[in-house]
């Protein structure tokens, strides 16, 4: 479908396009208000758009595993089912089932345009069910946070993973459907077990306050004792996989840069400073909120803490998938400001320059 955009230039295109979209959403919050049914019928407008757009580009990606890391593998394994292959991995076994299952009765990209169907639609069923009609916003800050497009079109099983688990905590009122999704989400990518636990410690512990203060402790941690915190977590052997990124060697030319990511602690901060933000200086009190917020510093304590191990970056996708949500939930549930709508557009601006900037800095 897109095979007229030149794969090197895959990238560039939806960054700029994104670039557009987000300029044109901060005018839209600079001259309406947010409740003004002009700006809730555009908002809709361009989400489904936008929804549909991602969807297919992703999925309809041209094949390149230069470009598109590990499209290439999992090629290779539709493929191999296709022929009648018996699946032989004995991890994220469901994953590759449902690969076997599609490979009867469709090509390899409507596999990948039905996994990013997976990867996008929990993200808009999320928004939809925590901010109604002011959805879009919730739904544009994930697409154009840092890695949102990379684990759409390389690590596709785990950002499959991610929004099963997102799916789950939308059924926040449902538990047996939450398990359910919870389950699907670990069977897809065993690295869910962390999200998972830390969202469930948030079930019988839940102050703000105090998982705060411990993520601010897990700076000076890792800086002290980095290489004893990969140890000790490497030899607990809750997950192999975990275990695994924690202990393999980066092989030469991925991104898998070691040595402590100030860079990345500052891109993680965003969630922070807009939780630390809302809770101190507002005082904002939404118990579900605390929920997100305290999975989110769990998990990203727990990357910074093992942050000089190579593949690192595997761990912050295990927080940052749920970024974008954090940073602007409390914003679309409590007026703060005399011209609030314009200080969304300004925060989802700020937010998305992250990603923009970086992609210049990799690009070189």
């Amino acid at each position: 479908m897109f095979d007229f955009i030149p794969v090197e230039q895959y990238f560039p295109v939806y960054i700029n396009l994104f670039l557009f979209l987000v300029l044109f959403t901060l005018l839209h919050t600079r001259v309406l208000k947010i409740d003004d049914h002009k700006n809730i019928a555009f908002t809709n407008i361009a989400g489904f758009i936008l929804m549909t757009y991602i969807i297919l580009y992703m999925g309809q990606r041209p094949l390149s595993g230069k470009f598109f890391g590990d499209m290439r593998t999992y090629t290779r394994y539709f493929n191999y089912y296709r022929l009648g292959g018996e699946v032989t991995s004995d991890t994220d076994v469901l994953f590759h089932l449902y690969m076997k299952s599609l490979s009867y009765v469709a090509s390899s990209r409507t596999f990948f345009t039905v996994t990013a169907a997976i990867y996008v639609l929990p993200l808009y069923r999320i928004s939809k069910e925590l901010f109604k009609e002011y959805w879009y916003y919730a739904f544009l800050m994930f697409a154009v946070s840092f890695s949102f497009y990379t684990y759409g079109v390389n690590g596709i099983r785990n950002g499959a993973a991610t929004s099963l688990f997102l799916l789950g905590v939308s059924f926040r009122k449902n538990t047996i459907a939450m398990i359910l999704c919870f389950l699907l989400s670990v069977s897809f990518h065993k690295t869910m077990s962390l999200p998972i636990m830390a969202f469930t410690i948030t079930r019988f512990y839940n102050d703000p306050k105090v998982f705060l203060k411990g993520w601010l402790a897990c700076i000076p941690l890792s800086l002290a004792m980095g290489g004893f915190w990969v140890s000790i977590f490497s030899s607990l052997g809750f997950d192999d996989r975990l275990s695994d990124y924690l202990t393999a060697q980066a092989e030469e030319g991925t991104f898998a840069s070691t040595g402590f990511r100030w860079d990345f602690l500052f891109h993680s901060s965003f969630a922070v400073f807009a939780g630390w933000y809302a809770i101190y200086k507002k005082d904002f009190k939404d118990p579900f909120y605390f929920r997100l917020l305290n999975t989110y510093l769990i998990c990203n304590g727990f990357w910074i803490l093992v942050i000089k191990a190579n593949y690192s970056n595997r761990f912050a996708y295990l927080s940052w998938f749920m970024m974008g949500l954090v940073t602007i939930y409390p914003f679309l549930k409590q007026r703060f400001f005399k011209d609030h709508h314009f200080m969304i557009g300004k925060i989802t601006l700020v937010y998305f320059m992250f990603t923009y900037a970086m992609y210049y800095v990799y690009s070189g």
